[in-house]
């Protein structure tokens, strides 16, 4: 089940297509080497993989598995959860290597890196937010059950919060510890780590995204009325940029402080922005869909998801977004289902087509940005936690 439908991309394919065939040679645009692929056999996947620092990729499937795949696409366990089997929550990896990620059969699982079950911690409906791990090993994570909880690494309850509201939304946890999450009540809230309420900050409508945290402790988070928010760490208003009618990813930022995400302008019409630390905001350039797929920041470029190319990178123009250029594309010939993963090696992960890629960009590969909040999550483990070093 989706929060929102996908608005149909059909008549933008159509054009994306009749202008490639007016290319010539000379504008060829560099491709990516499909080092591998990972076939879901007939289902798919709404989760984004994450990656261990021993090369392992985890990968939830929306058949109720999570896959441990080695470097070299090879399948190295898979797990199976209960009875309602979707997964939509996100992997995250704790410091000593768990996979912690929520399902629909209402838990939350713990899972050793040999694919063992550590634990599973039942809530009261489905889980679809993927969890953060702090650094002392808690884990927070919300729900359809409108409450906001946190487990200690043994999988015990520490402390729970009613939040009167659906949470798809994934936390984010600042320098100071302090989480972050928005919820269908149109609140971005801010909890201390002992689960008290520090602020809920007022947005339009319905909260989906994640948010992600600046270098001096700005919030940015995206709603459902169409506005990107940036809000102070005391819970204040910075500045809001409208980037459309609505948009369920979640915002990237750039070694600079730039901040990255898509958005519907018109029904059925996407669009990139790239947003300034100020509030400057102007779109990116080109197509963006779907708008439930977050950017990745690299070093001096950005990986957009393409309607039916899957993934570009652009080198923005300082003068002018417009006129960024492709530095290279992956094609799966299908929209990207999650947003895609960049590894310490450069190599990309993406979600596509039912199936999971591994590419490698032409010439050596980007590190990701040095930024707070560079990709989904934050980091490849997927932690969700802010980078301070």
């Amino acid at each position: 089940m989706k929060f929102l439908r996908r608005g149909a991309c059909r008549w933008l394919v159509v054009l994306a297509l009749g202008l490639a065939g007016h290319a010539s040679a000379a504008d060829a645009i560099p491709a990516a080497t499909t080092l591998w692929t990972y076939d879901f056999a007939h289902t798919t996947a709404s989760s984004s993989p994450a990656l261990s620092p021993d090369g392992t990729i985890y990968q939830a499937t929306f058949d109720g598995h999570l896959l441990a795949l080695t470097p070299a696409g090879r399948l190295r366990w898979q797990f199976t959860t209960g009875t309602e089997l979707e997964i939509k929550s996100s992997p995250a990896i704790g410091d000593d290597g768990t996979i912690y990620f929520g399902a629909r059969d209402r838990k939350c699982y713990a899972v050793t890196p040999g694919g063992r079950l550590k634990w599973a911690f039942t809530t009261g409906a489905w889980v679809d937010a993927s969890p953060a791990v702090a650094a002392d090993g808690t884990i927070y994570f919300g729900g359809w059950d409108k409450t906001f909880y946190a487990l200690n690494p043994a999988g015990a309850l520490k402390w729970s919060l009613p939040i009167g509201a659906v949470m798809v939304s994934s936390p984010a946890i600042a320098a100071d510890g302090t989480i972050y999450f928005g919820a269908f009540d149109k609140n971005l809230y801010a909890l201390t780590p002992d689960g008290k309420l520090k602020w809920r900050f007022a947005t339009g409508a319905e909260i989906a995204a994640s948010p992600a945290i600046g270098a001096d402790g700005t919030i940015y988070v995206p709603s459902l009325d169409g506005n990107l928010y940036a809000v102070r760490p005391d819970g204040t208003e910075r500045w809001r940029f409208r980037c459309g009618s609505y948009t369920e990813a979640s915002p990237v930022l750039d070694a600079a402080g730039n901040v990255f995400v898509p958005g519907v302008v018109v029904a059925g019409d996407y669009a990139e922005y790239q947003v300034t630390p100020a509030g400057q905001g102007r779109a990116a350039g080109g197509l963006a869909c779907p708008v439930e797929v977050a950017a990745v920041a690299v070093a001096g470029q950005v990986y957009w998801s393409r309607p039916w190319r899957s993934l570009q990178a652009f080198t923005p123009d300082p003068a002018s977004a417009l006129n960024s250029s492709v530095a290279w594309e992956a094609d799966a010939i299908a929209n990207l289902s999650t947003s895609p993963v960049v590894g310490p090696d450069g190599l990309v992960y993406f979600t596509a087509n039912g199936r999971l890629y591994a590419v490698r960009p032409p010439g050596p590969g980007l590190p990701l940005a040095a930024s707070t909040w560079p990709m989904f999550r934050a980091n490849p483990r997927h932690t969700g936690r802010v980078k301070t070093n």
